[in-house]
């Protein structure tokens, strides 16, 4: 690969579930590499990839997928992210593009920056799109279009090294834009974490109810609560991670939420119906500004 161009002599995934999975159909609808090298951990997960057949090998050793790598994309959940790094490093080609798909920025480059060689270039990274499912049959080769990625490259980073991942995402049909790590903490912590942790706050309340009410709940489930299961049924083991490394952003943003929450609360016992709709009429309007920013 040369830096700059978005093609790649050989890219290794470390991880090929929803994200993973999905950027290895992009890179091949795109022809992005020559050769594409998948690695999972676990055994049944390598044997379906390999049925699915969207990349040309698939290991079990982090050493052998990132040898002779130009781009290495790590997609695990966050907490694993230092012990990938740590098994990597002494692998990588000077050269190398390391880049990850992380929802929290900060904390995975305190882990992965010190075990990877001065002369790798890494360009930590946040495509915005999701959904439930995991796993390698959950990719799709559409999911990034016309969705944000963020690239949260550290001080002194090589800007055609940032570029290449760039133009990487673009080719997928993200749109792409660049901050610091702590802001991106702070804008996802409200934009994602918040409505993850209320999903699974509420959800898990229904498991609490008595036997018949919480089967009439299921029964009767109205919008609002079956988008609230959609979201609560995301991998539990990427959540956890999320909640426990982006602990400061969440905290500060659950915060203000609960502020906001006793606030509403008052509203309603004290029958203050101008307060209510006035507040409601807010959020009417950040919902037309989310469908002007088309992405509802």
């Amino acid at each position: 690969m040369t830096i700059g161009s978005t093609h790649f002599n050989h890219v290794a995934l470390i991880g090929a579930g929803l994200i993973g999975g999905s950027l290895a159909r992009v890179i091949r609808r795109e022809q992005l590499a020559s050769h594409v090298t998948a690695y999972s951990r676990r055994a049944e997960t390598r044997h379906r990839i390999k049925e699915l057949n969207f990349a040309d090998a698939v290991v079990d050793d982090i050493a052998t997928a990132v040898s002779n790598a130009d781009l290495v994309v790590v997609s695990v959940p966050v907490k694993a992210s230092g012990a990938v790094a740590e098994a990597m490093g002494p692998h990588l080609m000077p050269g190398t593009i390391v880049t990850d798909t992380g929802s929290v920025k900060q904390a995975v480059i305190e882990a992965m920056a010190p075990h990877l060689p001065s002369q790798v270039h890494f360009v930590p990274g946040h495509p915005i799109a999701g959904t439930e499912n995991t796993g390698p049959d959950a990719g799709f080769d559409t999911l990034f279009e016309g969705r944000w990625c963020v690239l949260t490259p550290p001080d002194g980073t090589d800007e055609i090294a940032v570029s290449t991942v760039a133009n990487m995402w673009k080719r997928a049909g993200s749109m792409v834009d660049q901050m610091s790590a702590i802001h991106h903490d702070m804008v996802l912590a409200i934009t994602s974490h918040i409505p993850h942790l209320l999903a699974f706050n509420i959800v898990g309340t229904v498991t609490e109810l008595e036997e018949q009410l919480k089967l009439e709940v299921i029964k009767y489930s109205a919008g609002g609560f079956r988008d609230f299961t959609r979201i609560a049924a995301s991998d539990p083991e990427m959540w956890r991670d999320i909640f426990i490394e982006n602990k400061d952003a969440v905290l500060e943003m659950l915060g203000r939420f609960s502020e906001d929450l006793a606030s509403l609360q008052r509203a309603i016992r004290r029958e203050d119906a101008d307060g209510l709709e006035a507040k409601f009429t807010q959020t009417q309007n950040i919902r037309r500004d989310v469908i002007d920013a088309k992405q509802e």
